[in-house]
Order: C-alpha cells, then structure tokens, then sequence
C-alpha cells in the first residue's frame, strides 16, 4: 500500500509539471478523478536491481537512482552521491587491496 501512494506522488508531480495551473492543493485532486488515478497505479511498476563493485563505491544505471547501499567492510557506513552512486565511508583505514573492500547498490526505477 506505501508504494502505491508514492507512485500516485510521483504521478501527481509529473501531472503538475505539465500544468501548473492545475496544482494547486484543493483543486489537484477534482483534476484528477479517482478512476484515472487508480488506472494509472496499476500500470506503474518498481523495477529494481542490485549493483555490486569492489573498492569504495558502485554507480546505478542511467535511469536508476540509488535507494540504499550496503558496505562489505564492518566499520564503514554507506552514503548516497547525486541519487546515483554509493559510496562506503570507512573511519579507520582498510587495507590498501582494493578487493578487502566492496559495496551494493540497490538501484530504482518507475516504470509504466
């Protein structure tokens, strides 16, 4: 059920910047019926992936946007760059071997 009300979200933004004149918050609603909203969640799908690099980040396919990461490296926290690469933080250095260390991103997108 939470998916669905960000897909409709998503749906109102993309409604909305084709016409501003329909925006406003008490009439978005009356512009958009229910049925049209309920026709277009049913066509919409979360296409999902998962991105694994050695080293210190992994980058989401164009179209894809990073929806959360994992680090391999205990001690390493993860953090999302431009909606589109994972990167792993670590606060005490790792070896210099770059495969001591790897990271998984978990890649997005809506699709109709």
């Amino acid at each position: 059920m939470k998916m669905r009300a960000v897909v409709l979200l998503a749906v109102f933004a993309v409604f909305c910047a084709a016409d501003d004149q329909k925006c406003a918050p008490d009439g978005l609603m009356s512009s958009l019926t229910e049925s049209v909203a309920s026709t277009v969640v049913e066509k919409v799908t979360l296409s999902c992936i998962s991105v694994p690099s050695r080293g210190y980040q992994a980058e989401c396919p164009k179209g894809y946007k990073a929806i959360c990461c994992s680090c391999t490296n205990a001690g390493c926290y993860w953090d999302i760059s431009n909606d589109q690469t994972c990167l792993c933080q670590c606060a005490k250095p790792i070896s210099t071997t770059v495969n001591r260390i790897g990271v998984i991103a978990r890649c997005c997108k809506i699709a109709m």
